[in-house]
């Protein structure tokens, strides 16, 4: 095994830039639909040698900027999905796009891997990697957030299980999505360290942990049904992304949506509908002309009527919706100046109950940065229309009466760690509605991992319902309950999943993330003196 590792290392010495783009590459097929994690850990463990490694700071900041845009180009390759669907730029502009985006994603891995090289570089191989830890948690902490962030995907996203079990992200409520990712790599360090140093018993139980981690059960107990039971209802409606702005396809659509929901329609229950699954405007007070193309007679209030009819007078709806802003001009009608990616809760007898607009909207999808540079040169939004998206204020808890409190996340807002819930008002469950017909093979089951970090994270049951699949149920810990495949049209009913009680995670948010940090990179700077100083003295 070691003349094996030794030959590796030669290589690697020989032609470093290379290897850390083949690494990267093999990191990322380590996230589902693959999750060849054992790979991905091999792959990880493979940079921190090459980071270590790395003579100089530019070696090491070259090193890891190759890693980051192979790792982050293949496992977000699913972008290059979203532009077959729509019509105003070039396919092909989404297979340069992926890589493009990934030149600035790029710079956080560098940016780790270049503080661990000038903290510890001539740390032995395990202590370096506690100092690669923290650095990596809070780069990629970072990279949640700089720019409006875009954390996809995170490195722990390759320890959470099978459906069946939460895997290693079990740990979450105590570190946190960001710290996991570091521990992550110190794993991959250790491992490697002690197969470098020939310590067979400790690599291999090591291995024997993780791999009883990443394959248990939940161990989470059943309980009977409660008095205050919340039923749920929900709807895939198996609405494919060319007939979603498609006037002729409307009251199809919705002819689906209301065979999908009708039965229970007598039961007190939630009903839950996708992203883009209306497109009609139900909120009142617009200018006549913008309800002429509603499926509902061009009524907004005969609109939230019909839904009534469908789920019931004992239900309570939650779908996504697209709602407009108006700009009053004095002596003539009111000018639309923006729109709103919404979600609206609408009771038994056709009334508004609440309503929430998403904050975390998606570049080049839902508005176009720099607009006046970027237009002229072609560029367009993803999403049809001209009129940009604006932005909500943030995680807001919906008050639903007898059914209880959603906390709501739109589409990829679930994949932001710690920005996922209101902590002032802490909610019952997270209703996640999404259009998935934009991401593709790789994309959808890479956010049902995210949206079970979030629900592990926050100790909160998370509930998906998709355009296009895959929607999903998801309890507290991480299990996938109940789930509907993508390509499929069908609903899924039952019990909503208790709460548990709030988190550390939930509580600190990324405080802890940054002592996580602060403790990795402490640890390895520390330890290593600690130990000569121990062995000097004996």
């Amino acid at each position: 095994m070691t003349g094996r590792l030794s030959a590796l290392a030669a290589l690697a010495q020989a032609r470093p830039g290379l290897a850390a783009i083949l690494l990267g590459l093999l990191g990322a097929c380590a996230y589902p639909p693959l999750h060849l994690w054992p790979l991905g850990l091999a792959a990880l463990a493979g940079f921190v040698w090459l980071a270590h490694d790395a003579a100089s700071w530019r070696s090491a900041a070259w090193r890891g900027w190759l890693f980051g845009w192979a790792h982050l180009t293949l496992a977000n390759n699913w972008i290059a999905t979203a532009f077959t669907h729509q019509a105003k730029m070039p396919e092909a502009l989404g297979w340069a796009a992926v890589p493009l985006l990934c030149l600035y994603l790029a710079v956080y891995p560098m940016l780790a891997a270049l503080a661990a090289h000038g903290l510890a570089r001539r740390q032995p191989l395990w202590a370096f990697g506690l100092v690669l830890a923290g650095a990596w948690t809070v780069t990629e902490w970072l990279r949640g957030w700089v720019f409006t962030g875009y954390p996809w995907p995170p490195v722990s996203l390759m320890l959470v299980g099978g459906w069946g079990t939460p895997g290693a992200a079990r740990v979450l409520p105590w570190i946190g999505t960001y710290a996991l990712s570091g521990l992550t790599l110190l794993v991959s360090a250790l491992l490697l360290a002690s197969l470098a140093a020939r310590r067979w018993l400790a690599a291999a139980g090591g291995a024997a942990v993780l791999g009883a981690l990443m394959l248990a059960p939940s161990l989470a107990i059943e309980v009977t049904r409660p008095a205050n039971a919340l039923n749920y209802t929900l709807v895939q409606p198996l609405i494919p992304q060319a007939e979603i702005n498609d006037p002729a396809k409307f009251e199809e659509q919705f002819a689906r949506l209301t065979r999908l929901t009708a039965p229970g329609r007598d039961t007190s229950r939630i009903v839950l509908w996708p992203e883009s699954a209306l497109p009609d405007y139900l909120e009142d007070g617009y200018p006549d002309g913008y309800y002429a193309a509603m499926t509902a007679g061009g009524d907004p209030a005969y609109a939230r009527a019909r839904i009534a009819r469908v789920i019931g007078p004992r239900s309570t709806l939650v779908t996504g919706v697209v709602n407009l802003n108006f700009t009053d001009r004095p002596g003539r009608s009111p000018a639309l100046v923006s729109a709103r990616n919404s979600v609206m809760a609408i009771g038994g007898k056709g009334t508004i109950l609440a309503g929430y607009d998403k904050a975390h909207l998606v570049p080049y999808g839902e508005y176009l940065p720099l607009r006046p540079l970027l237009e002229p040169l072609g560029l367009s939004r993803l999403v049809a229309g001209s009129i940009e998206y604006v932005p909500g204020p943030g995680p807001r808890t919906l008050g639903l009466g007898e059914h209880g409190k959603v906390g709501v996340q739109i589409c990829y807002e679930i994949v932001f760690s710690g920005e996922v819930v209101d902590p002032a008002n802490r909610p019952d469950f997270i209703f996640n509605p999404s259009n998935d017909g934009w991401f593709g093979a790789w994309g959808s089951p890479q956010f049902v991992g995210q949206a079970r970090m979030r629900a592990i994270e926050e100790g909160l049951p998370v509930l998906r319902s998709t355009t296009t699949g895959i929607s999903a149920v998801i309890d507290a810990d991480g299990v996938v309950r109940q789930a509907i495949a993508r390509g499929k049209a069908d609903a899924v009913a039952g019990i909503m999943p208790p709460a548990a009680a709030p988190t550390l995670f939930a509580r600190l948010g990324h405080i802890l993330t940054l002592g996580w940090a602060a403790l990795f990179a402490v640890l390895g700077l520390a330890l290593p003196r600690v130990l000569a100083l121990a062995r000097a003295r004996r």
